[in-house]
């Protein structure tokens, strides 16, 4: 098969496509499998519904449905896409049905039949619970198309929602470990697509936006009016878009936390999630916020993991000094303005709520969301500024033997090409991000030379680091000028955040 023409109507996810497009158009006999997950509204269907149309392929959307209508659904479904009446096909199980689609004759069977090129089940999951056994029958549909050397290839794609089901699928001894060729993540946009996606000019207005609603694609259709054009509009457009109780996004988060089956009923995950927004990051942190010890918090901290709910970033100095952030902006929102002051916005006082909320908005949600854009600025965009390629970029803790303390860094940049915890590996960037409504000054700079010198008493390779300054609120005269006679001081503004090249 020639090389699918991406669709006009496509936005970025380029790679992505040309994952897809390259194992659809593979020129071998035999199934190809690809497992495409994602959180909610990340746009999987909307892509995968194109790769289907471009191919010629058969794509089905299950539903909660249960196992005899779902079975109806599909096999309508499929003599749809191979031209036949609508109940010209009937299926009792899945092996039947799955053969049918592909076009896999049982057992010694001699000839080719009819089947589709690509056939992509989206949200399996909701499949997998009254039918089990479709990765098995999966597993001998795919081993028995391994041997038919003599009909052409066909790609089946798997795709769910439920992050921790679908990476079960290929997990330890599951039927389909090591059958797929492709395993595709669709994660939401960077800052600086997001904000080309939403069509937002003001850097400060994409910052916000962000904050609130991160980079999932599914949220602009959500939403009856596009973000403001200046800052001033943001609180009328959050009244309406977001914290009107009528608003799609209002309950958003309640549905994020029902979509895998995992976990989140239970009250331990909702206190972890809250102290994690509260701004508590380390395990130890975390069990003190919602009382309970370390060890008991393990398990709700992975499941919190796989279902994608939490991202732990690990200390990049220090072995086993996780820290853990909250995934999803919206999340994030929700815990820190919408829940606190449900009652008010339920009765429509959504400005009064905005207004008791600012404090908390501006340190537990801008606060974080800068830290974060600052390493993935540091990491993706910031150029070849500091002097040396660098490596892993992260947070960091770092200890002060002189002051018999330890500080927290936002931002700490290794050499490329060594390790995190390599106490060999120079350390090119130290940086600190503040989104509080104070330029930043010289004092700043100072306390990341003393963290330098601290670094350099521990052992560590850090005399020739780089300083950056992260701000969304800009920077006083007297450390403009200093940065302006050093080489080695780098003032990073949101401008700078959205802007500035590679």
């Amino acid at each position: 098969m020639p090389t699918l023409a991406r669709p006009t109507d496509l936005f970025d996810r380029t790679d992505e496509w040309e994952d897809l497009s390259d194992l659809v158009s593979a020129d071998r006999p035999g199934l190809r499998v690809a497992v495409v997950t994602g959180r909610r509204r990340h746009g999987k269907s909307y892509l995968l519904r194109r790769l289907a149309r471009a191919a010629g392929g058969l794509y089905h959307q299950a539903r909660e449905l249960d196992r005899t209508t779902a079975l109806r659904e599909f096999a309508a479904d499929v003599a749809d896409h191979l031209d036949l009446d609508p109940d010209a096909l009937r299926f009792d199980d899945w092996e039947t049905a799955f053969r049918t689609a592909l076009g896999l004759r049982r057992g010694r069977s001699r000839g080719a039949a009819v089947g589709t090129p690509l056939l992509v089940v989206d949200e399996l999951p909701y499949l997998l619970t009254h039918s089990p056994e479709i990765p098995s029958v999966l597993q001998l549909l795919y081993d028995e198309a391994q041997d038919a050397l003599d009909r052409p290839g066909t790609t089946l794609v798997l795709c769910g929602s439920a992050l921790s089901v679908m990476r079960e699928l290929l997990t330890g001894a599951r039927p389909l470990r090591g059958r797929a060729q492709l395993e595709l993540t669709l994660r939401p946009f960077d800052y600086r697509t997001s904000r080309d996606y939403w069509g937002i000019t003001d850097p400060l207005v994409a910052f916000h936006v962000d904050a609130i609603l991160g980079g999932t694609p599914g949220y602009r259709q959500l939403v009856t009016a596009p973000p403001p054009t200046t800052i001033d509009g943001l609180e009328d457009w959050l009244a309406r878009q977001v914290l009107s109780p009528a608003s799609a996004l209002f309950n958003e988060k309640s549905f994020l936390l029902r979509e895998d089956p995992r976990n989140l009923d239970k009250t331990v995950y909702h206190s972890v999630l809250q102290a994690v927004a509260d701004g508590n990051h380390s395990p130890a942190s975390i069990g003190t916020a919602v009382g309970r010890d370390y060890n008991t918090l393990k398990h709700p901290l992975g499941v919190l993991e796989t279902t994608g709910f939490l991202n732990r970033v690990d200390d990049v100095l220090t072995r086993r000094r996780p820290l853990y952030y909250l995934a999803d902006p919206v999340v994030r929102f929700a815990q820190v303005v919408v829940d606190p002051h449900r009652t008010m916005l339920e009765e429509r006082d959504t400005h009064g709520a905005w207004r008791a909320a600012t404090n908390a908005y501006s340190s537990q949600v801008l606060g974080p969301h800068l830290e974060h854009l600052a390493r993935v600025w540091t990491a993706r965009f910031s150029g070849d500024r500091w002097g040396a390629p660098l490596g892993q970029v992260g947070p960091a803790v770092v200890n002060d033997a002189r002051a018999r303390r330890q500080h927290e860094i936002d931002v700490v940049a290794l050499e490329r090409g060594r390790r995190p915890y390599d106490v060999k590996a120079r350390v090119v960037v130290l940086g600190e991000a503040k989104s509080t409504n104070r330029r930043r000054t010289a004092a700043d700079l100072r306390r990341l030379e003393h963290l330098r010198d601290a670094l350099d008493a521990s052992g560590r390779d850090s005399v020739g680091a780089h300083f950056a300054l992260f701000s969304r609120s800009g920077f006083d005269d007297k450390l403009v000028d200093e940065a302006s006679r050093r080489d080695d001081v780098h003032l990073v503004s949101l401008d700078d955040l959205y802007t500035s090249s590679r």
